[in-house]
């Protein structure tokens, strides 16, 4: 029988240290005001895109170079709705670098076995070591939302987990780790439109699972389960930094940009290069065409 989906429903913030409070729990009734509306820029051109993130991955490469020659350790989590454009951002981030260095982390369901362990458990295994920065497509707080939404999870657990979560990261930041969250904001509009778009791709169509159209029918059940998240998990240690991401071109080259700011680097580029020549053998017979297997040319239209 499939679990019934608990009420979500605002709770009094669990009991933490005052300097692992969140920023809302400090602030009084009193300094509560209304968020100002964000500013809506026109969509960023592809001309403006492509010359832009060309020169940020360039950065992005003398980070890389950076964490590896100082060995640090840096996670950075991606969250948000189904659609918000995490995975493309990810992937810009990840396409001029080296697998070695800058890895990425997209965990399955949890298996049985793994749902019988302490729930960060799975996560620690991929944290990253010296000279490594570790991207989360999803990470622990899963809990947060499609688990709590979903039914997947206990209300105690999901209790329980707002409990941990900033005593958990205040520990991997105390252990040296650089750890940075972002949440993709994405309206209802914008990701309706994509959701569509992607049932009218064929090539796009596998990113479409059940548990996202379902999302769909519990849009406000998220934005709660959102608003919980951010209550109890947005600290001062360890913030919260909301990319608006209904323009997907320029929602990646904030993000990229805001990373590049916030771990401070140095330009270690090495110096050019100089080819070496050829080894000369005229001793060397190279075997003959055919005791080869040769892929055959592709017949296509080159006109079209």
């Amino acid at each position: 029988m499939a679990k019934k989906t608990p009420k979500i429903e605002s709770k009094k913030a669990p009991s933490v240290e005052t300097e692992n409070a969140p920023k809302a729990a400090r602030k009084s009734a009193a300094e509560a005001v209304e968020p100002k509306p964000v500013e809506k820029l026109k969509k960023l051109s592809l001309a403006a895109y492509e010359k832009e993130i060309a020169k940020l991955q360039i950065e992005l490469v003398k980070l890389q170079g950076w964490i590896k020659e100082k060995g640090l350790k840096v996670v950075v989590i991606f969250e948000g709705r189904d659609a918000a454009g995490k995975g493309g951002t990810i992937k810009r981030i990840t396409e001029k670098l080296n697998p070695r260095i800058v890895r990425v982390v997209a965990l399955p369901i949890a298996t049985e076995k793994e749902k019988t362990q302490w729930y960060f458990q799975r996560y620690v295994a991929h944290l990253p070591a010296a000279g490594e920065m570790v991207l989360f497509d999803r990470s622990w707080y899963n809990r947060a939302g499609v688990e709590r939404v979903m039914g997947f999870c206990t209300p105690e657990q999901v209790e329980e987990f707002f409990r941990s979560v900033p005593e958990f990261e205040k520990m991997l930041i105390r252990s040296g780790i650089i750890l940075i969250k972002y949440w993709f904001s994405v309206s209802n509009e914008e990701q309706e439109r994509r959701f569509q778009a992607r049932i009218d791709d064929i090539t796009r169509r596998w990113k479409l699972s059940p548990m996202d159209l379902e999302s769909r029918k519990r849009w406000v059940d998220y934005s709660r389960a959102k608003d919980d998240m951010f209550r109890y998990t947005d600290t001062k240690q360890s913030p919260w930094y909301v990319v608006e991401a209904d323009d997907k071109k320029r929602a990646r080259i904030n993000c990229i940009s805001h990373l590049l700011s916030v771990i401070p680097y140095e330009d270690l580029t090495p110096q050019v290069l100089s080819l070496p020549p050829r080894q000369v053998d005229d001793s060397y017979v190279r075997p003959p065409f055919e005791d080869q297997t040769f892929v055959p040319n592709h017949e296509f239209d080159e006109e079209e």
